[in-house]
């Protein structure tokens, strides 16, 4: 069976259910040789799901610590998820994943994934109803990630559209939708950053594919890009889910992807 690590985990710091001991217990359960702690980064407006500023010091050190602890079990990674909003780390972290949660229109931070209905009502409020600006936008923040962030990992490229399956209001074959994903995909492709296959909206319920889109799984891999596989895991028994399997799909299909995270810090 193939043994695959995430480097996409949220813990008690941010919005994640388990502390970072918990999830390294359980990671070394499950036979992992590497886990990455990815919490998400402070924001400069209030935000129920990021760490807080003062809360950095302490992640560092907890994480530093567990390192050390775990080290002839397992290798730890210090990572965080930096936003495209979040200020600069005020640290060092090993890696950083680029994430786009937020789009600031007019004055507002309206957040991609919060719900369906928001999602809809914030299209409709700023948009006039135009989903397609709103997805423009929203593509338009996720090309400029590496340039904004620095990052290493490329976070949930679509997150646009987690609600898709559910609540169809984006039509991704539309023409404005298809070249906003292009110029994004265009951007990043030239930087050393990495895009990622994320499983965690299929465990949370919202998808049953993950992100990106098969389409534009294939177009990267067309394009020579060596993905990594992250589980964007909030809870302990979801660390690595459903990674093997689509480990083992993506093998059938030539679809490339890092076996440890060093073939993407060497970059």
């Amino acid at each position: 069976m193939i043994k695959l690590s995430t480097y996409h985990l949220h813990t008690t710091f941010s919005d994640g259910e388990f502390p970072p001991a918990e999830m390294i217990r359980v990671a070394i359960n499950f036979k992992c040789k590497e886990i990455g702690f990815s919490d998400h980064a402070p924001m400069d407006f209030d935000c129920c799901w990021s760490m807080k500023k003062e809360e950095i010091p302490d992640y560092v050190s907890v994480i530093e610590a567990l390192r050390e602890e775990k080290k002839e079990q397992i290798k730890v990674y210090l990572g965080i998820e930096q936003d495209y909003f979040s200020p600069e780390p005020t640290f060092k972290p090993d890696y950083i994943i680029g994430s786009v949660h937020y789009i600031l229109k007019d004055g507002h931070y309206l957040e991609i994934d919060k719900s369906a209905e928001v999602m809809k009502n914030n299209i409709d409020t700023y948009y006039n109803g135009d989903v397609y600006a709103y997805c423009e936008d929203y593509y338009a923040l996720v090309a400029d990630i590496y340039n904004k962030t620095q990052c290493d990992i490329i976070g949930h490229f679509d997150l646009v559209t987690k609600f898709n399956e559910k609540m169809p209001i984006i039509d991704t074959s539309h023409p404005r939708y298809v070249n906003a994903v292009n110029k994004a995909i265009e951007a990043l492709i030239k930087t050393p950053a990495t895009f990622e296959i994320n499983t965690g909206a299929i465990a949370r319920g919202y998808r049953t594919k993950p992100y990106p889109s098969e389409e534009i799984i294939l177009q990267l891999r067309d394009m020579g890009e060596v993905f990594v596989l992250n589980s964007d895991t909030h809870t302990d028994y979801t660390i690595t889910y459903n990674l093997n399997e689509y480990a083992r799909i993506f093998d059938k299909m030539g679809i490339k992807y890092i076996k440890s995270l060093e073939e993407i810090l060497q970059k």
